[in-house]
């Protein structure tokens, strides 16, 4: 038995229960989906793309307008544990919103190790401040600003859920306790330090107010993954802050995604009841 390092478990049973790619086994199929999905919708929807809200090479970031007049606006993170992917890879996520009469924003941000945990967390902020400022001029962001992430994006977007500019936020398995990715594999890239772990953790800085949230995950996701949406929906309902659990049953990691892309899946009418929450 080699030493404790996290909730009873090692390094070696740490480093498995936070790696997704390897629990589902056509994790790799469906990247290539998405991605060839994406690279179609993108070229078909070319004149919103690579839009700057800061100075790095990914602060950029792309809008899909659903032809509503003051739609609501669906800004989405990628994930890739704060270290891989990018926006580009999830375009064909915004069918499900769009459909619904949303807008669609894919927010690009720096890979780790080349920024720091607690540098993205501010490029998001950024992305969404420019939402906000600049958004009109391209005719989004007049009306409800709901963000929402898969994975580290979920992370990324339960940073946001304090901001003014905020209205609702849809975390999909997300991570909400950083200090478990300080002590497994992750950290070969992040970096992390235990002060900056737990400064980067939303669990352990629940503000005073925040926009509501829908915190979902599937239940056929590694246990540590689903612990870790239960642990912030309890901690955020133990402050008094809005928090709705959404645990979708049988669904893994990245099967999870495909309720979002489509048109009547369940995190495109999640996304669908924050952008309408009077039913409009």
């Amino acid at each position: 038995m080699g030493e404790i390092v996290w909730r009873n478990m090692t390094r070696a049973e740490l480093d498995k229960a936070y790696d997704n790619t390897n629990a589902v086994a056509d994790s790799g199929v469906r990247r290539d989906g998405w991605i060839e999905r994406s690279e179609r919708f993108r070229a078909l929807h070319p004149e919103g793309l690579d839009l700057v809200y800061g100075p790095r090479p990914r602060n950029k970031l792309d809008l899909y307008r659903c032809g509503r007049a003051r739609a609501p606006l669906f800004a989405f993170i990628h994930g890739g544990y704060w270290q891989r992917n990018s926006k580009e890879i999830f375009a064909c996520m915004a069918e499900g919103p769009l459909a619904n009469g949303m807008d669609v924003a894919f927010l690009g941000y720096t890979l780790a190790p080349e920024a720091t945990l607690s540098a993205i967390v501010e490029e998001i902020a950024d992305a969404v401040r420019w939402l906000r400022r600049e958004g009109p001029r391209h005719g989004v962001a007049q009306d409800r600003l709901v963000v929402s992430g898969w994975s580290a994006g979920g992370h990324l977007t339960a940073t946001t859920l304090a901001m003014d500019e905020v209205d609702a936020g849809l975390a999909i398995s997300g991570i909400y306790d950083v200090e478990p990715c300080r002590l497994n594999y992750l950290n070969e890239k992040l970096n992390l330090t235990a002060e900056e772990a737990a400064r980067t953790s939303p669990l352990l800085h629940l503000p005073k107010k925040s926009a509501p949230v829908i915190l979902t995950y599937g239940t056929g996701e590694l246990p540590e993954l689903q612990r870790q949406s239960i642990a912030y929906h309890e901690a955020r309902r133990a402050a008094g802050l809005p928090s709705e659990v959404l645990p979708l049953a049988g669904l893994n990691h990245f099967s999870i995604m495909d309720q979002l892309e489509a048109r009547d899946g369940a995190l495109a009418m999640a996304a669908a009841r924050l952008a309408f929450p009077s039913g409009s």
